[in-house]
């Protein structure tokens, strides 16, 4: 879907402010009538196929709301703090606003039992900024709740896989041995996010539109260390690649000025006119490096999963069964981008039959012509966990697509601590976050669009050993909180 964003100056302080204006999507999320009041910022949201469920698995989907501000006069973009104390927002019915501790966002959900789409729904939320003129951008990222909760990893046959054990509360205090876990890993601290805990993980892949949109509120400096193609290169010219290649159409729109003025990013998936609704802004975004998908999930105030969450997302508190996918049976059907309705559209599905365990995985071949669908493809009103091949929790595309990097139980990835972003990357465009571990510390999970269903199986660790930092057309991934 595309984005718009119409920026006005407002002046904030704690007396008055005059209007900011933006409007902005992502995916099916849509944000609008942005105006600052005060200390508030006040928008409408609206949302497609959202829900409250209280039978199994007895969660919600929510949208992370985060908002940043762009000084007048240095031009830079920051991370605005938001009030932490829940009575200072307010949601029309039928949703709540949810603050954490950080401040660095909201989340916003449905308040009761219920399910359908979510109407244009006022939302005011209070900023904790200094006094300045400012521009404003309000983001919007689907998320699905994930509960606390006993669950089981591993299974008796994948490669490298963990012992097939239950992750319990006592597992979270005490820590886990590698007598413990097995599958070549380490001991792991009680700091480390086990999935024990209860966490929101984003509903989708991080799309082509979302990177823009990232991209778009960096300096010049730090956009040149997040994409391939030199900001300053002609209008046209593809971010990733050097020209259209395995259906990732980010592209340049306005070209920056060497060390000055930072290029525009958009979707141009069709060549011609950028952002137009044939540009593939909800495919996948593939080519990230780890670098790459930490700075994103850094600046929006998220962080990377571990691989034992990314299994109780899969699974949730459901009997392991032996060589499962993330859909929880061992059927999968195969669907590639050869092979598609609406191409490139926000309606792009796959036109292979559909079966139980839709999964886009086995290309014939890796060459460039193929590449990852839109996010979320294969759900609909009347499809099931099983034929949208979603997660126990809701979260889709947790199997192919994209290969989705996560935090390793190994050496490198072992101390992670769950530590947030914060909203805001080094000068140079990197994350910031000390706690994180480098690529070393980091594999794939799920497979992808090029790979065989092994890779695509819950448990499969194939990927243990392949902790590789380049930036490959079949990888990408998501973020939790």
């Amino acid at each position: 879907m595309k984005t718009r964003t119409l920026l006005v100056k407002a002046l904030f302080s704690a007396v008055f402010s005059l209007m900011a204006i933006v409007t902005a999507k992502a995916n099916n999320v849509q944000i609008s009538g942005t105006a600052v009041t005060g200390t508030n910022i006040s928008f409408n949201i609206s949302w497609e196929n959202s829900w409250y469920a209280s039978a199994a698995p007895a969660n919600w989907d929510a949208v992370w709301v985060f908002v940043k501000y762009q000084d007048c006069n240095t031009k830079l973009w920051m991370h605005a703090d938001l009030s932490t104390v829940a009575a200072d927002h307010t949601a029309g019915s039928p949703l709540q606003a949810d603050p954490v501790t950080d401040g660095k966002g909201v989340f916003l959900r449905r308040s009761a039992v219920g399910g359908g789409n979510i109407p244009s729904t006022a939302v005011t939320l209070k900023l904790n900024i200094p006094a300045g003129t400012y521009n404003y951008k309000v983001y919007g990222i689907e998320m699905v709740h994930v509960s606390e909760g006993n669950f089981q990893i591993g299974d008796n046959s994948s490669t490298y896989k963990f012992n097939p054990i239950n992750i319990t509360s006592n597992s979270q205090s005490n820590g886990l041995t590698s007598n413990d876990l097995g599958g070549y890993s380490v001991d792991i601290p009680p700091a480390f996010p086990m999935g024990y805990n209860s966490f929101y993980m984003m509903k989708y892949e991080i799309s082509q539109e979302q990177y823009a949109d990232f991209l778009n509120s960096l300096t010049f400096t730090q956009q040149k260390n997040r994409v391939v193609t030199d900001p300053i290169s002609a209008a046209g010219s593809f971010a990733m690649y050097t020209g259209y290649q395995y259906r990732n159409g980010l592209a340049i729109v306005t070209p920056g000025s060497n060390g000055a003025i930072p290029a525009v990013f958009g979707c141009d998936a069709t060549t011609g006119t950028p952002n137009a609704s044939n540009d593939g802004q909800n495919i996948a975004m593939n080519g990230l490096s780890w670098a790459d998908l930490v700075s994103y999930l850094d600046w929006a105030a998220l962080r990377p999963m571990t691989e034992m969450e990314f299994e109780k997302a899969s699974r949730g508190p459901l009997p392991r069964i032996d060589q499962e996918y993330p859909w929880g049976s061992t059927q999968i059907t195969a669907a590639n981008s050869g092979a598609l309705s609406n191409a490139k559209l926000n309606t792009e599905v796959s036109s292979t039959t559909v079966d139980n365990g839709m999964c886009v995985y086995l290309v014939p071949s890796n060459a460039s012509s193929y590449g990852p669908l839109r996010v979320g493809n294969f759900a609909n009103g009347s499809s099931g966990r099983l034929s949208a091949g979603a997660g126990y929790y809701g979260a889709m595309d947790l199997g192919g697509n994209v290969a989705e990097r996560v935090i390793a139980v190994n050496a490198g990835g072992a101390s992670f601590d769950g530590t947030m972003g914060d909203g805001n990357l080094t000068s140079t465009g990197f994350a910031d976050v000390p706690s994180w571990p480098v690529s070393a510390g980091s594999m794939t999970k799920g497979g992808s669009y090029v790979d065989g269903a092994t890779y695509v199986r819950t448990s499969d660790r194939l990927s243990l050993y392949s902790t590789n930092e380049a930036r490959t057309n079949t990888n990408g991934g998501r973020g939790v909180r």
